[in-house]
């Protein structure tokens, strides 16, 4: 394959040295493309292109602003099934999600183009006769982006649009394994009537280009999304330069299944929650928590319900949940799976790897009963398609097993009970909460984020997204 997708660094595409080969985790013969790869030194010389065209993008018209995101997010929609195909083919979410992930991109760019002409300012007397004060938002300045693989578009936008959107220069590092995606976006943005720097592609490993930009006294504030391990070098490395930070790291997100659920219900919000996307969600319930007095029948359903389910390549019709990303995540997978049997859990379901007519890391959807908190499988995040089920005696008990994680991204609940729910959103530790919905699903003009090791700094998402590429300014004014 000779040609080779370039790196974008101020205004220019340009390459790398040397390049990897993007497959199709549903079909390894497919090699999606040649992606080149940055070294150290163009991290340096993307950080001073940023700097340059911070200096212009910041004092952008508003009007020009809005003007760029919402081409880009017109275009992102109108691809929609274009670049939903691409994404599905390298990542391996069923088509359906990918060209839905596609979508809501656009959504987001729209979004944050409505914020643009939203940026109103306060004006307050001062404590103190013939002043008056005024307290204003600018650009945080150069702000360093680095996404996960399993959301390849959606993750990357939703920090890349309120970036561009609040007048700050971009420096975007992708996930290695889907450059594909960000290419393509980067495609889009180029074309855009933004000055040279204010948007950088930056492809390559995390231990190298990922730890020069985390490393980089030179940057303004940096957005990662990732596992808590780097999470927490992130969080050390920018902390040594002062750099602001924000972190949406693992989970172990619960769904409480209680005694007056529907179950119907449950088992639909269950399989969404746990299997959609293969498992590979920050938002995903891998435990779900059923009290004992529906225990019995919830789990009888949620298998009537995993036996009707394809498992096949991401592009075919009727495929519920495509492959893992890649050979190491299958691996990862199984390897849980035997952990789990060896720590005393059932197989109630699943568990094995799927031969299917393409050479692809397919995996059955896994569920596993009689498993306790206390267990690894219920302590760590697995990101594949397995849920544990955790059986307890009413709901007094299984908000307290919820709640007994050092994680706390999202919880859900299914109930018809009024008092339980409100009971419910009052006392789960996480920083969203769910009632009679899956966990996985979230909208983007309201904030997203967690709480313990889940998330670190201002949330991501809606209004609350100018906390982070936005620093304030008081100014005092005697005529």
């Amino acid at each position: 394959m000779s040609h080779v997708h370039s790196l974008y660094i101020d205004g220019t595409w340009i390459d790398g040295q040397g390049s990897v080969t993007n497959l199709n985790p549903s079909d390894t013969r497919d090699a999606i493309g040649e992606y080149a790869q940055a070294d150290v030194a163009q991290v340096g010389e993307a950080i001073a292109a940023a700097q340059r065209g911070l200096a212009e993008w910041r004092h952008s018209g508003l009007e020009q602003r809005y003007g760029v995101l919402m081409a880009i997010g017109d275009e992102l929609i109108a691809r929609k099934d274009e670049l939903g195909r691409l994404l599905a083919r390298e990542e391996g979410k069923a088509l359906a999600e990918g060209v839905g992930e596609v979508y809501r991109s656009g959504q987001f760019f729209h979004y944050y183009a409505a914020e643009v002409l939203r940026q109103i300012d306060e004006r307050v007397d001062s404590v103190r006769p013939g002043i008056e004060v005024d307290t204003r938002r600018e650009p945080v300045g150069v702000v360093g982006i680095i996404s996960p693989w399993n959301f390849p578009m959606a993750t990357a936008v939703w920090k890349i649009a309120p970036a561009l959107a609040f007048g700050n220069a971009v420096i975007f590092k992708p996930a290695n394994l889907v450059p594909a995606s960000a290419w393509a976006l980067t495609e889009i943005i180029s074309r855009q009537a933004l000055p040279a720097g204010t948007f950088n592609l930056l492809m390559g490993p995390g231990s190298s280009v990922g730890d020069a930009l985390i490393s980089s006294p030179e940057i303004d504030a940096l957005s990662f999304t990732g596992s808590l391990d780097v999470g927490r070098r992130v969080a050390a490395a920018t902390a040594g330069n002062l750099v602001k930070c924000q972190l949406e790291m693992g989970s172990k997100n619960a769904l409480i299944v209680a005694d007056d659920a529907d179950l119907d219900l449950a088992v639909e919000a269950a399989f969404a929650g746990a299997y959609s996307g293969t498992g590979q969600k920050c938002t995903a319930s891998s435990r779900l928590i059923v009290t004992e007095a529906v225990h019995d029948a919830f789990v009888d359903k949620l298998i009537d319900k995993l036996k009707t389910v394809r498992v096949g390549h991401a592009l075919e019709d009727g495929v519920h949940i495509g492959p893992a990303v890649d050979a190491r995540q299958l691996e990862s997978n199984l390897a849980w799976v035997e952990r789990a049997r060896a720590d005393g859990a059932t197989l109630a379901f699943g568990g094995e790897r799927l031969e299917r007519d393409t050479d692809g890391f397919f995996m059955a959807p896994t569920l596993f009963v009689d498993t306790t908190n206390d267990m690894a499988i219920n302590r760590e995040e697995v990101f594949g398609p397995i849920a544990c089920v955790i059986k307890v005696r009413d709901y007094e008990e299984a908000i307290a097993t919820l709640n007994d994680t050092h994680f706390g991204l999202t919880a859900g609940i299914i109930t018809d009970s009024l008092k339980l729910a409100s009971d419910f959103k009052a006392r789960a530790e996480t920083g969203c909460v769910m009632v009679n919905l899956a966990t996985a699903g979230t909208d983007y003009h309201v904030p997203f984020g967690g709480r313990k090791d889940s998330s670190f700094g201002p949330r991501e998402q809606g209004r609350y997204a100018r906390e982070f590429y936005t620093v304030v300014k008081t100014c005092y004014v005697k005529a």
